[in-house]
Parts: C-alpha cells; sequence; structure tokens
C-alpha cells in the first residue's frame, strides 16, 4: 500500500511540475486585434549594442530590422516582413503569428509558398508596453553566460 501510495504522490509530481509548451496554449485575442494592421520597426535596442552584434531570426544584424516593415492579420494569424534598410540583407517573407495566453509573442517566418505546419522552428519573444500605436516585442538572448533582452519597438504605419 505505501508503494502504490509513494508511486501516485511521485507521479502527480511529475505532473504538475511539466512546462508547458509555448504552443499548446490558448491565444489572446485582445491582443492579438489590436497588433492588426502595418507596423514598422523603429528601434533596437540592447545593453552592449555598441560593442554586440545580434543575429536576429538568424536573418540579418539587429540594427538591419530598423525600419522593417511589418503586416499582421489577426483573424488568421498570417502576415508580411520586409527588412528593406540599406547596405543590409533586402528580405520579404509571409509569416504567422499569434500571442498565447502567457503573453508570448509566437512567430514563424515561413519560405514562399511553404505551409506554417512543415516549418518546425520558430521563435516566441515576449509582448510587452502594448498601446493602439505601438508595442515591444522582446527576445531573450545570452551573452556570456547572462541572459540579456532585445527590444524591439514597433510603431504603427
Amino acid at each position: 500500500m505505501k508503494k502504490i501510495i509513494l508511486l501516485f504522490a511521485l507521479s502527480v509530481v511529475l505532473f504538475a511540475c511539466k512546462s508547458q509548451s509555448a504552443t499548446n496554449t490558448g491565444t489572446d485575442r485582445k491582443a492579438q486585434v489590436a497588433i492588426k494592421g502595418n507596423w514598422e520597426i523603429t528601434a533596437v535596442t540592447y545593453p552592449g549594442s555598441e560593442y554586440i552584434k545580434v543575429n536576429t531570426f538568424q536573418l540579418a544584424d539587429s540594427e538591419c530590422f530598423v525600419g522593417s516593415t511589418w503586416k499582421f492579420v489577426s483573424n488568421n494569424n498570417k502576415g508580411t516582413m520586409a527588412l528593406n534598410k540599406a547596405n543590409c540583407i533586402a528580405f520579404d517573407s509571409p509569416i504567422t503569428w499569434f500571442v498565447n495566453d502567457n503573453g508570448q509573442f509566437v512567430l514563424k517566418i515561413l519560405d514562399a509558398g511553404e505551409k506554417a505546419k512543415k516549418v518546425r522552428d520558430g521563435y516566441v519573444l515576449g509582448l510587452a508596453n502594448q498601446t493602439e500605436s505601438s508595442f515591444q516585442l522582446i527576445d531573450k538572448i545570452d551573452v556570456g553566460g547572462k541572459i540579456t533582452d532585445v527590444v524591439y519597438q514597433f510603431q504603427k504605419r
């Protein structure tokens, strides 16, 4: 009997500690509807930016994202993003996205014609300071063993 109780207690602890995936939560419809529209990244900031280069979304230097344009469609969680800064790589891609119940922004960058369910990799960023005309996405990166926030400031166009 003691073994059964111990086994039961152990299984409860294991299931209680199981972390939840960012994609296995509900959606925050209010936050998603507020993001709907055309946006531009006006600034990318992080401590040590004068010394450290960040390769954002494995595409380009974070400074190349300043001036990038983003379109978010909230009713189907699709959109587009385009890098268009001089002296940077030109890039244009469809995206899928949503805001989960934990206030996390989940993003997948797709190749043309590619279905989101075929893309295994994506990005989970924090959503902060959301207003009608601006919001921030916050990525956490490891810099020399220290977690650092990279803040992408979006302004409505």
